[in-house]
């Protein structure tokens, strides 16, 4: 029998191994804002689009979330899956604070994201998160990056992209990527990356941009911050 035939069953593997319903979450990424993250020397640097129909408000989108100081995520696909998944984050990072009084590790908060959405892929009566996420995040052991995928599955990466644009995008990064990569010199090579695919002028508008790193002004704790407009406008006159 033909593997469309298992399609619409989310708990039933086709006879090629494949989960049909997980196939079409990774389908709605692959139609989603092309976002990315690199992994520097001293820090992560997070870009994404950010494009709205014209009647839209700019500020009422928002691609790249805050998890905990410490931490952020953006995501491609569909947004009101991520917002649910962004909730279960920040609920895990304050549980592990009140408990611990300390900030969770990057790992155990992905290992918690990953397991959510997978739990998701093995009952029936639900379907799979139609979202990837790019957590990136700052701790003891020093910067992180990971992917998960709506199968539940999750990896470290010294730079990724999610999204349409996903393919060119890994293949700009493989070509500009070098471990000894500052996070100023990050955040232009994301800006370039994001620039090689983006239909249209790229402004401090259309496009989100985050970095996490280590505070100088507040004894230099680890420190996730969506940079305003204003911030975002000087780093594009100067790509």
């Amino acid at each position: 029998m033909a593997d469309s035939a298992y399609s619409f069953s989310l708990t039933t593997f086709s006879p090629s191994g494949k989960l049909g319903q997980i196939d079409h979450a990774l389908a709605a990424v692959k139609q989603g804002a092309t976002s990315l993250a690199i992994k520097a020397a001293d820090g992560v640097v997070v870009a994404t689009e950010k494009k709205s129909p014209q009647l839209v408000d700019p500020a009422s989108v928002q691609k790249i979330s805050l998890l905990d100081e410490h931490v952020g995520l953006c995501y491609a696909g569909m947004g009101s899956d991520a917002r649910v998944l962004v909730k279960s984050a920040r609920k895990e990072c304050q549980t592990y604070r009140r408990v611990y009084e300390e900030r969770i590790p990057i790992a155990q908060l992905v290992r918690h994201l990953a397991t959510v959405m997978q739990e998701y892929t093995q009952q029936g009566g639900v379907r799979p998160f139609g979202v990837s996420l790019l957590v990136a995040g700052y701790d003891e052991t020093g910067p992180h990056l990971y992917q998960v995928d709506p199968s539940g599955s999750f990896w470290a990466w010294k730079a990724a992209a999610i999204g349409k644009n996903m393919v060119n995008a890994n293949t700009f990064l493989e070509k500009r990527f070098s471990n000894e990569m500052e996070l100023e010199d990050a955040v232009h090579t994301a800006l370039l990356t994001l620039k090689e695919g983006f239909d249209g002028k790229m402004t401090a508008d259309n496009i989100e941009l985050a970095t996490v790193r280590p505070d100088p002004d507040n004894n230099n704790i680890p420190t996730f911050q969506v940079l305003p407009p204003s911030t975002i406008k000087e780093y594009l006159d100067e790509i």
